[in-house]
């Protein structure tokens, strides 16, 4: 990574970071074209800034950084670490926070966010490894770590660790696809921490609400059964006809054959 280094070192990497636009964005398509990227003047000035970043001259390496933002829309940190062959494409929205690092041969899309989760004056922005791949709107918070190779969805929001070789998606970001083959669904519904043994809280809870909502629907269907015309018809006349029995086992009991002295004679003769 380009971290310490003199002035002359960034228009060193001019060349090589012209050459990574025009492999990386098949719309590139000469010098004077690149020259107009947003992307690439961003990096540019960020390079000056970091290294008065690094000797301490904050205010000149904000001033820098600041003045790349107003031109491009693209806010970098001057105190953030960026490797070499670095592309930003399109750039607008893009924010890379303080103590961000960022590897070689990243890619970036625009709306980007390397964000800190933390208001302590530690590590507290994500660390980006090699050759990975930055979507559309992807946020990643945190002290975290995207290994070597991930490539991070659109709008996807990651705060814990993604292992090397990885596709994230979704919010909370969750592993897709790992070593080139595609996680199974059951391995879907959990997100990243999941490879570590940790699973999601916010996938757990919406498993559990989803359970009692279809829990609740057999209620209803259990209860519209019930309340069915020809159900509760089907009570009724049972109901009444076990009324009607009564009723008449109770006329029987008070009947004048069924007297007290009837009834005595009655068990007397039994015996």
């Amino acid at each position: 990574m380009i971290a310490n280094g003199s002035i002359k070192d960034v228009f060193r990497h001019l060349r090589e970071d012209i050459q990574t636009i025009r492999l990386k964005d098949p719309a590139a398509t000469s010098l004077a074209e690149v020259l107009t990227y947003a992307g690439f003047w961003a990096i540019f000035y960020h390079r000056i800034a970091h290294r008065f970043y690094k000797r301490n001259w904050r205010f000149p390496a904000r001033a820098i950084s600041q003045w790349s933002r107003f031109l491009t829309n693209i806010e970098i940190h001057p105190g953030a670490t960026i490797g070499k062959r670095f592309f930003i494409d399109h750039g607008a929205g893009v924010v890379i926070g303080e103590t961000a690092v960022i590897g070689d041969d990243v890619l970036m899309y625009h709306q980007v966010t390397l964000g800190g989760t933390s208001l302590e004056k530690t590590k507290r922005h994500p660390t980006i490894g090699n050759n990975v791949l930055l979507g559309m709107g992807a946020k990643v918070l945190g002290n975290i770590t995207v290994s070597d190779g991930a490539r991070i969805g659109a709008n996807a929001v990651v705060t814990r660790d993604v292992p090397p070789n990885t596709s994230v998606v979704g919010v909370p970001g969750r592993i897709l696809i790992q070593d080139g083959q595609h996680i199974s669904e059951r391995s879907i519904a959990q997100v990243m921490d999941q490879a570590l043994g940790n699973a999601d809280p916010m996938g757990e809870i919406i498993r559990r609400a989803l359970h009692e909502i279809e829990d609740l629907k057999c209620r209803i269907e259990a209860a519209e059964e019930d309340l069915h015309p020809e159900r509760i018809l089907t009570r009724l006349q049972d109901s009444a006809r076990e009324k009607s029995l009564a009723d008449e086992f109770e006329e029987m009991l008070n009947a004048d054959t069924f007297t007290p002295n009837r009834r005595e004679n009655v068990a007397g003769e039994g015996i």
